[in-house]
């Protein structure tokens, strides 16, 4: 339309005998009657034209902020993937994630994506709890990162603190700071808070996928004390004197307004998302959740799994699910034989996985604004730790810029993208720390 009316107008000026009114005698008050209107509305069209950002410009701008500021994400699982594919709990992983093509996280790729503190899951699987060695577990995985930072100093260092998140990030290196997925790693001492604080761990995400000593787990349904268990208050309560932030991701909805009323600190949600978005999804935060979260001061920081995004993905893979295993069965073959190899194969080659998308991820950052607040949400991708699952343009640490530019296209100023990537959580963090 713009380009139509531009147009028109150099067609309408070429139409006039321009020599003579423009001939310093002619140029009289009529002529500029005519022109002045005429230039200025040329004028403002074409500076609307040029001013008007296009996918390229929120491109370059996304990729600049990337760079400029610090990207902190709440849980990446890089140490139990290297667990489970090269290392044993007697021999510590002596691997160095420089450049790789497996997995979502390698310095290559995190330096390309602007990723500048991510925070490193010490993972503690629900079994651990049964067959014992939880604390082992962790102290294993927190021996790799610091083996990896160490092995490369100029590259990656344990972060321990917000300052010193800061004071790396102004020599270009890679923080990485430790957040332990599952209390069970405390086992029922409460003395190991402190020894794991000395350790670097910054945050504990009070229980899993089971319930355990601590609290109950949003995916279990034995709701074994209906909330926190009463060693589950003094952790927390131990937590905030030591200056640990407390995080409730995977902790059933009872638990969690137990912790908002016990906490003298704002929480974290590392790695989850909107329940809006996911109604059966109790992993997710319900509304009423993430604003009594961000009232208290909190961050919920956005999960990256198609699952936590999009209730239709699930939904679509249960279905196909379903239809694969009732074909099998018409054949009286299961999935695993030799002889349904060819069969399954052909039908995903059909019926290929569904993704959620980049978008989502950033509806999920404007729900939890619109509810609690710019102030109140962050980013905890869950990288190797959700599996194939991760939405189209976020498939690895490289890819925030493409998170980035969405958020300008819709509105979001420099200032809120700093709040996202960083500032909020460091807020939380920080005031862990004057608790210490």
């Amino acid at each position: 339309m713009q380009d139509y009316i531009l147009i028109k107008f150099f067609t309408f000026f070429k139409s006039l005998n321009t020599t003579k009114i423009l001939h310093l005698g002619s140029f009289n008050a009529t002529s500029m009657k005519i022109f002045l209107p005429l230039f200025v509305i040329i004028g403002l069209f074409a500076c609307h034209r040029q001013s008007k950002p296009n996918d390229m410009d929120y491109a370059k701008k996304a990729n600049e902020l990337a760079h400029k500021y610090i990207i902190t994400d709440g849980h990446v699982d890089l140490p139990y993937r290297l667990k489970a594919k090269n290392f044993k709990l007697t021999k510590e992983y002596m691997g160095i994630p420089i450049e790789t093509k497996e997995g979502d996280f390698d310095y290559v790729r995190a330096k390309k994506g602007g990723l500048s503190a991510p925070f490193m899951s010490i993972y503690i699987p629900s079994e651990y709890q049964i067959k014992g060695g939880a604390k082992l577990l962790a102290d294993s995985l927190i021996n790799m990162i610091e083996t990896i930072a160490n092995n490369h100093p100029d590259k990656f260092r344990v972060a321990k603190s917000v300052a010193e998140v800061e004071q790396n990030f102004k020599k270009g290196i890679i923080s990485l700071p430790m957040g332990m997925e599952n209390g069970a790693g405390i086992e029922d001492n409460l003395a190991n808070l402190s020894y794991f604080k000395h350790r670097g761990i910054s945050y504990i995400t009070l229980t899993h996928g089971k319930d355990n000593k601590i609290c109950d787990s949003s995916y279990d349904t034995t709701a074994t004390w209906n909330g926190l268990s009463p060693f589950g208050e003094q952790v927390v309560k131990e937590m905030n004197r030591l200056g640990i932030m407390v995080d409730i991701s995977h902790v059933s909805d009872s638990a969690f307004y137990d912790v908002m009323a016990l906490s003298k600190a704002p929480c974290i949600a590392s790695h989850s998302g909107c329940r809006f978005f996911t109604p059966k999804f109790k992993r997710n935060m319900s509304d009423d959740m993430i604003r009594l979260l961000g009232k208290k001061g909190g961050v919920v920081q956005i999960n990256f799994g198609s699952t936590f995004l999009d209730s239709k993905v699930p939904e679509y893979q249960n279905k196909k699910r379903d239809e694969l295993r009732a074909l099998l069965a018409e054949k009286g073959l299961k999935e695993d034989e030799d002889a349904a190899k060819p069969i399954v194969e052909e039908f995903r080659k059909k019926n290929p996985k569904l993704y959620s998308d980049v978008e989502m991820v950033a509806n999920h950052i404007d729900h939890v604004v619109k509810i609690a607040g710019i102030d109140h949400v962050g980013l905890g991708s869950d990288f190797d730790g959700v599996g194939d699952s991760l939405p189209t343009g976020l498939k690895d640490v490289s890819q925030y810029p493409n998170l980035i530019a969405v958020l300008l296209k819709r509105g979001y100023s420099e200032e809120d993208i700093s709040k996202i990537c960083y500032k909020n959580v460091f807020r939380v963090w920080s005031h862990a720390q004057v608790n210490d």
